[in-house]
């Protein structure tokens, strides 16, 4: 295993947020322009306008906020989608701010990521593919002030296809958690994407990583297991986790009372 790694600023940005307001909970800012209430709709940015009001809604219970760029890549989307960050950096500088991305690819193209996403945007971590290996990661790995967040064992019904694969007698997600958490993580800003519909996979993942953190989508709406995801999926200290909820806190009729739930469900299966 080698000498202990320093954890990156971005980790120790999300523990002291995480401690500070007793919350693992990550409100997912999946903000689809069709299902905006109309009213937001006559704003000149109506992502920004909800993603605004939706923070203010929810921030007291929030360690994270994790947009999909997926949502945003029209030329008003992408203005609004800065705009949030901005408005974040100015209003609540202590949260974390995750990039759902998923990038991956070579040479310049991947600078060009790196630029866009941490120096532009301003995001605090990015989702990677670790399709293409770690030379294709290279420049997002070497940014030690950022987290490099890598898809692993994901929660969609087709994952089987690839990420079960066996590689000797391993299946290829268990190839992978240990590349990241043994190989990957000379500067300690790697964490891992493991879905919550996969509580077993989940509890195998955090044998293999230590301390390594996880972000965990699929607890709201997917529908997983909460209890199991926090037995799990939580390090030793109660933390090592990011739990990720979006539509059931965003299109709620009541965020903040949602965010609120969430955040104490969540700590009702804590032990800290």
């Amino acid at each position: 295993m080698g000498a202990k790694i320093r954890m990156s600023v971005m980790i120790e940005k999300y523990i002291a947020r995480a401690q500070r307001v007793q919350s693992l909970l990550c409100v997912g800012l999946d903000t689809d322009i069709e299902r905006l209430p109309e009213h937001f709709r006559h704003d000149p940015y109506p992502q920004f306008a909800f993603n605004r009001w939706m923070i203010e809604q929810t921030y007291p219970y929030a360690s994270a906020y994790k947009p999909n760029l997926a949502f945003y890549e029209t030329d008003a989307g992408l203005a609004a989608l800065k705009m949030t960050l901005d408005y974040l950096h100015e209003q609540h500088p202590d949260i974390v701010t995750i990039a759902d991305a998923k990038r991956a690819d070579i040479d310049s193209t991947n600078l060009g990521y790196v630029r866009s996403v941490f120096d532009w945007m301003g995001f605090d971590a990015v989702t990677l593919n670790p399709y293409l290996g770690q030379e294709a990661l290279v420049p997002f790995l070497e940014r030690g002030d950022k987290g490099c967040i890598i898809l692993c064992r994901t929660s969609n019904p087709g994952a089987d296809e690839f990420q079960n694969l066996m590689v000797g007698e391993r299946p290829l997600w268990q190839v992978v958690a240990e590349r990241v958490a043994h190989q990957w993580n000379t500067r300690g800003n790697c964490m891992l994407v493991v879905g919550a519909t996969q509580p077993a996979v989940l509890r195998e993942v955090r044998q293999l990583v230590g301390e390594l953190t996880l972000l965990v989508p699929g607890v709201g709406a997917q529908g997983g297991d909460l209890e199991s995801v926090i037995r799990w999926g939580c390090n030793h200290n109660g933390l090592g986790l990011i739990a990720n909820v979006a539509r059931a806190v965003i299109w709620a009729d009541n965020p903040a009372e949602a965010a609120r739930h969430w955040r104490d469900a969540i700590n009702g299966f804590r032990e800290f």
